[in-house]
């Protein structure tokens, strides 16, 4: 498919995968999307910039990257940053089309609906988008694919208004008439508010008056302060709505002196944030932030789980601002007429985006055009998803890889090793649900195919080995597939997040692995030197071990999805349950644990645990993993003791010996074996010995997570 994507400053048309459609997703076919001038362009600019004039932008920034040289190392840090600037991103996040697929828990649309659809980094300028349920409303009957795609804009708008709560009859300034401001501008009007609009450019500022706006003022020409106190009476505003974009203090503190007493000032655009108390104290105003589209924006159990707020409790949510503001478009109490200038195909994308360079006859809203659906709406569903981006020769000497899901970790770990081991492997494909990403990723690391559909690759010839990095929860059902289709697979932790999806891949080995496909979960921290150094020493012991593990796992939000499907203990502990039984080599004999009764509801029980784990050879080994512990302190120590020796490590970064003399292994950056599990599974897979991980090993090491959680 067809899709914009933004690449060193400049907008350009690629051909990427299409999406499949998620659960609660609605796949639809593009016909038009509605270029946001202020916020794309904005983006567009960043792109431009170097890193070193990023970071002086934005130093948060720094400390994310110096955060990741800790994790990934610099090398794999600078390779990950470089590739995300060369690989660009999509753009656009306002759009109009027909609904031509339905996931799973989508009821209330049907194939052939005719709908609008909103979010950034979801509604791209692309012929194909997967939308969440709650982000995609029904078009009124007549409307048209053109307005219907300015849907997002209509909805900031509204929430503005909104947010401004005026009565009829009231007075209402808008401060900056861009598409947001007449968009307002009408919406106040017709909600029977007297309208004032003020900006720069007397060419908007006519199109204002004729949408409605009583009185009109250029701040650079006329004093605005003093027209709007007399225009009121000598009282001031009900309220002023900022949709302007500046970088001065300037216009908003203007706002605040156009105000009434107890007046409000909603801030939709952009303001530089100098605010004088004097402005605002003598007439206690109110300052107000207006969020987007409305209720339920940045909300992931609105957005993406498709869970509504009750109508009783929030009349407006984002959908239902939206849905209004396609019934007024509908209605045509709201008119587009004199703010859509100009419309180029989505071939033409760069032509469209250029014409916001044009300082005399700069554009107020460019709409793109892909087409509307000329074949049988079920043929859609089977758009090619896979783009060849390198037509190199297939070396079966070579292990081939298909990385399936292409998350922070697989970018920055996986795919970097992967390139360091190029005389070992190859990277034959990428799949992932966004294929922006994937063709990003799939470029930058040589892969000779990428697409959004598994099904294109599991049962391809010239796959040997998946390596999936998908969420969770998907990974039994995945590294199921690929088993069964005689693929070897490497999957990360952890192998499984329930005792059924354990219980079918423990089936599928029920005679005997011989014979069968290899499979290795990312349990790497048996891989690491630190863990090698160490193993040297208590393969050698005459009585069990005594280990004490602590993982200081960091506190992390309790609505991240990390806590979900198993939670932190099944996801993230697995790695040191799974190195425990790697030092004893033995079975468990039981199993006890205990966890954190917090009295506030910041802190989980469920990622503060002690475990104890005894095993047949006698061997106790206690974990404790908790989220309330001190950044400052190093994230994971492990002391082992046998036979009045004792080792201890230090978030694999340092080892030491006490009445045992280890190798004084010492590193910068956090060793913690993913490159040398590559290394083990090659070999593994190369000479037809052993597994990294014995079978029986990797399950044990799952069903006790599960007996944990």
């Amino acid at each position: 498919m067809q899709q914009a994507i933004v690449k060193k400053g400049k907008v350009i048309n690629e051909t990427i995968p299409a999406p499949l459609t998620r659960n609660g997703g609605i796949l639809i076919k593009v016909v038009n999307s509605c270029i946001s001038a202020g916020t794309e362009m904005s983006n567009i600019d960043v792109t431009k910039k170097s890193l070193i004039q990023l970071a002086l932008d934005q130093p948060e920034l720094v400390k994310q990257g110096l955060g990741m040289i800790q994790q990934y190392g610099i090398k794999k840090t600078m390779q990950r940053i470089k590739g995300q600037k060369e690989g660009g991103k999509p753009i656009g996040y306002s759009a109009s089309g027909v609904v031509i697929g339905l996931g799973e828990g989508v009821s209330s649309f049907k194939i052939g609906d005719k709908v609008a659809a909103a979010g950034a980094g979801i509604a791209n300028h692309a012929e194909f988008i997967d939308v969440p349920q709650n982000l995609v409303m029904k078009m009124p009957d007549g409307l048209d694919f053109k307005e219907a795609s300015t849907v997002t804009l209509g909805g900031i708008a509204m929430q503005g208004v909104r947010r401004a709560d005026l009565r009829f009859g009231e007075t209402a300034v808008v401060v900056g008439a861009g598409i947001l401001g007449l968009l307002s501008v009408q919406m106040l009007k017709v909600s029977g508010v007297r309208v004032i609009a003020v900006d720069i450019d007397n060419k908007r500022l006519s199109i204002a008056k004729e949408l409605g706006a009583e009185l009109t003022i250029n701040p650079a020409q006329e004093d605005q302060v003093k027209l709007i106190t007399n225009h009121t009476d000598g009282y001031g505003a009900d309220a002023v709505l900022f949709t302007a974009a500046t970088a001065s203090s300037g216009p908003l503190s203007d706002a605040f002196k156009s105000c009434k007493r107890k007046g409000r000032v909603v801030l939709v655009g952009v303001s530089g944030m100098e605010i004088k108390r004097g402005d605002m104290y003598a007439k206690e105003l109110d300052f107000l932030i207006s969020t987007s589209y409305g209720p339920g924006r940045y909300d992931n159990n609105y957005e993406e789980k498709g869970l509504d707020y009750p109508f009783s409790y929030v009349r407006w949510t984002e959908n239902r601002n939206m849905t209004e503001y396609l019934r007024l478009l509908g209605s045509g109490e709201i008119t587009l007429d004199r703010i859509i200038e100009k419309t180029f195909s989505i071939e033409n994308v760069e032509e469209a985006y250029n014409t916001y360079h044009d300082k005399e006859n700069k554009p107020l809203m460019v709409i793109l055009e892909y087409g509307e659906p000329s074949e049988e709406l079920a043929a859609l569903l089977h758009h090619p998803r896979q783009v060849i981006v390198n037509n190199k020769k297939v070396d079966h000497d070579k292990i081939n890889v298909a990385l399936i899901g292409a998350g922070s970790f697989a970018t920055g770990m996986h795919l970097p090793n992967l390139n360091d081991l190029s005389d070992k492997y190859n990277l034959y494909a990428v799949v992932n649900r966004t294929g922006h990403k994937a063709k990003a990723l799939g470029t930058q690391f040589g892969a000779n195919v990428v697409t959004s559909n598994i099904e294109d690759i599991i049962n391809d010839e010239n796959v040997d080995l998946a390596l999936i990095c998908t969420r969770h929860d998907s990974h039994a059902e995945l590294a199921l597939k690929f088993l069964e289709a005689g693929k070897h697979v490497f999957v990360e932790k952890p192998l499984s997040t329930t005792q059924q999806g354990l219980d079918k891949i423990k089936e599928f080995y029920a005679n005997e692995t011989k014979d069968k496909p290899v499979l290795m979960p990312g349990f790497n921290r048996r891989f690491s030197k630190y863990a090698n150094e160490i193993k040297k020493h208590t393969d050698k012991r005459i009585n069990p071990l005594f280990i004490q593990y602590r993982m200081n796992a960091g506190y992390i939000p309790l609505d991240h999805w990390v806590h979900e499907d198993g939670g932190r203990i099944v996801g993230e502990a697995c790695h040191i349950i799974d190195l425990m039984t790697y030092f004893t080599g033995s079975e468990i004999e039981s199993i006890s644990y205990e966890k954190l009764n917090p009295k506030t509801g910041y802190f989980s029980s469920s990622d503060n645990v002690a475990i104890v784990l005894k095993y047949k050879d006698g061997s106790v080994c206690n974990i404790h993993y908790f989220a309330n512990g001190s950044k400052q302190l190093p994230k994971e120590q492990m002391e082992v003791h046998f036979d009045e020796k004792s080792i201890l490590m230090t978030d694999y970064k340092k080892l030491e010996g006490f009445g045992i003399k280890v190798e004084n292994i010492t590193s910068t950056a956090s060793q913690k074996g993913q490159k040398e599990e590559l290394i083990a599974l090659h070999k593994s897979l190369k000479d037809g010995g052993a597994w990294p991980i014995e079978f029986w090993d990797m399950v044990q090491t799952t069903e006790i997570s599960f007996a944990v959680v």
